[in-house]
């Protein structure tokens, strides 16, 4: 049984915003190390465990996805996400915070991110790059909501009990949610929809195994881990990047988190758009160039707006990158198999995660608050992004050919 496909994807969006609130992460960090007694870089090692475990989950909720089970996916994702802010509120030791945060959050992550694009894929057919673009949306979007509300649970309760009334609330969404979507058939259409070629109509989807033999399914993964490193390096840290390189208060902080999760929204929503027209890889050589010149600001800037031009820059583009991939892989390798092929590829995803943004925070703290030097490095990653999304555009033209002419 299947139900309208707006109210399954306005569902997703629901599950991301709460599950997207990892890009909120900087805004209680810094209270919480300080509640607990713990150091920055004690506390950001949650972040990148919670963000590097995510391939692993994914992939088995992928395999769910695939089987027809997106909506358990969503909901077990959300509830266990929000669980894991509750745990937070109430262990007070590093190794409760790395399992709980780190690894519980990181699975219901995984789950619900898998779930949702299964859906949206599924469900859109014939509008891919916009279906998956509005979902990832809602990912991005979600610090833009819990940032501010974050902060002002913190002042006026403290982080602690911040923690555990946001967990509450993510669960009742992620059941709510749960409650009222559907998971798509692999074989949906839209009332109307026929594919538009003979080609399209044909089933191309390769199973993981066929796509890990495909030399191009390297350079993807190469792209993510490329694509998502700058964008999780600022992301985990646009609140001490404020502070300290450009004097702003906690509060202030805050509302540049929001910002920079306001872009992070709308880059995907409109990248995976544009993708729908000049194609994936073609966004992604335009999205590397815009990363590069944004941290290049970023690093060379003295003023408060600069350093909101520079987040900006980075959200959109970083959403940009989250919101192309998900059409980029089922246009490539197919829809049947998206839920597995997704997690894996994801992979680049947890590589970006596991060095961007420890890379930032160890520069920052031996060069008393500065992050410039991991801009710069961040700024010769991108480059070897564009070069390599060149590469990649040039292969999907001539795989294109290939299958036509076939």
């Amino acid at each position: 049984m299947t139900s309208n496909r707006w109210i399954n994807i306005t569902a997703a969006v629901l599950v991301l915003l709460c599950t997207g609130s990892i890009y909120a992460f900087s805004v209680f960090s810094g209270p919480l190390a300080v509640a607990r007694g713990w150091t920055p870089e004690q506390v950001a090692l949650a972040f990148t465990i919670s963000t590097a475990v995510c391939p692993v989950p994914m992939i088995i909720a992928g395999k769910f996805v695939d089987r027809g089970y997106a909506r358990s996916s969503m909901l077990l994702g959300g509830a266990a996400f929000g669980l894991a802010f509750i745990l937070m509120s109430h262990f007070s030791s590093l190794t409760a915070l790395y399992l709980g945060y780190g690894v519980l959050g990181g699975v219901g992550i995984s789950f619900a991110y898998a779930g949702a694009l299964g859906n949206a894929t599924r469900y859109f057919p014939d509008k891919r790059g916009m279906a998956t673009g509005l979902v990832t949306a809602g990912n991005g979007a979600a610090a833009l909501l819990t940032a501010p509300l974050l902060n002002m649970l913190i002042n006026q309760y403290g982080v602690l009990s911040a923690l555990n009334t946001t967990g509450l609330v993510f669960i009742a969404i992620a059941v709510l949610c749960g409650m009222v979507c559907r998971s798509a058939p692999n074989d949906y259409r839209p009332a109307g929809w026929t594919p538009s070629t003979s080609h399209d109509q044909a089933d191309h989807s390769l199973n993981w195994q066929a796509m890990m033999k495909s030399p191009v399914f390297y350079l993807m993964v190469t792209l993510m881990a490329s694509g998502a490193l700058s964008g999780l390096m600022i992301a985990a840290n646009v609140s001490p990047i404020g502070q300290y390189m450009f004097a702003l208060s906690a509060s202030t902080a805050a509302l540049y988190v929001g910002l920079y999760a306001a872009s992070n929204a709308a880059g995907r929503f409109i990248w995976g758009a544009v993708s729908d027209r000049i194609g994936g890889a073609n966004a992604l050589i335009v999205i590397f160039l815009l990363i590069a010149s944004m941290l290049m600001l970023l690093a060379s800037s003295t003023t408060t707006t600069g350093f909101a031009v520079a987040i900006c820059g980075i959200g959109i583009a970083f959403g940009g990158v989250m919101g192309v991939f998900p059409s980029l892989v089922s246009q490539r390798f197919g829809a049947r198999y998206f839920g597995v092929n997704y997690g894996i590829m994801f992979c680049g995803y947890a590589i970006a995660a596991a060095i961007g943004p420890q890379l930032a925070v160890s520069m920052a703290a031996a060069n008393g608050g500065d992050f410039s030097q991991a801009f710069y490095i961040a700024i010769i990653i991108c480059l070897v992004g564009a070069a390599l999304a060149v590469l990649l555009s040039r292969s999907l033209l001539q795989w294109r050919c290939a299958q036509a002419q076939g």
